[in-house]
């Protein structure tokens, strides 16, 4: 499947707006020796980590939905909230 690091980023976007939601800027990174994305999440000086697996993105690409990354975004989202004091 063939697709841009933007397709990517702009799927996850709209698979989870919770991310725009609480105010969080994302990046992606194709890491080729483990064939995964890694997923940055940021909000002001804190951030997280997550990796995609090549097979994981081309099934979000096809509208499924990432239930691995939908629980880790679930998580961050209150970690770094936490972290920024609730604001």
């Amino acid at each position: 499947m063939s697709y841009t690091k933007e397709d990517l980023k702009q799927k996850l976007l709209q698979m989870y707006p919770e991310i725009t939601k609480y105010g969080l800027s994302m990046d992606l990174v194709m890491d080729e020796d483990k064939d995964a994305w890694v997923v940055t999440f940021q909000k002001g000086p804190h951030q997280r980590h997550a990796f995609l697996d090549r097979k994981d993105a081309d099934s979000c690409m096809e509208g499924n939905v990432c239930i691995y990354l939908g629980v880790l975004i679930g998580q961050y989202v209150r970690d770094l909230e936490e972290e920024m004091g609730g604001r």
